[in-house]
């Protein structure tokens, strides 16, 4: 899926992926973000077979019209504040993606799976 909109240019679409890529990129910029991580076992055999990119890996993005819908699945590092680190990821996400996009995030939603050493 995509999203898209129109404007004097004319018709923009930006597909779920290139959504997925720079949430990815603005997921890894944050403090304390040691790795981005499958939320299930399943998705981690599909990654085996299929050689998915690193940068899709823990990323789901939902989009409805003209919104855009966000999970991310993270490791974090051991000894940060949980709260501080999935706040301040969301913001980083919200912002650039919009940004890039010119479209509304209505929901950025940060799943910690683990914590690293």
């Amino acid at each position: 899926m995509s999203v898209s909109t129109r404007n004097v240019f004319g018709k923009i679409s930006i597909s779920d992926y290139t959504i997925a890529k720079v949430a990815s990129n603005a997921t890894l910029e944050c403090y304390g973000i040691v790795e981005m991580a499958p939320k299930r076992f399943r998705d981690s055999l599909y990654e085996l077979i299929h050689k998915k990119h690193s940068y899709e890996r823990g990323i789901k993005v939902t989009t409805s019209g003209d919104r855009i819908f966000i999970d991310v699945s993270v490791i974090i590092k051991y000894g940060v504040s949980i709260n501080a680190v999935a706040e301040s990821m969301k913001e980083s996400i919200k912002y650039k993606v919009e940004r890039f996009t010119g479209m509304i995030v209505d929901t950025v939603n940060v799943n910690i799976v683990g914590v690293k050493l």
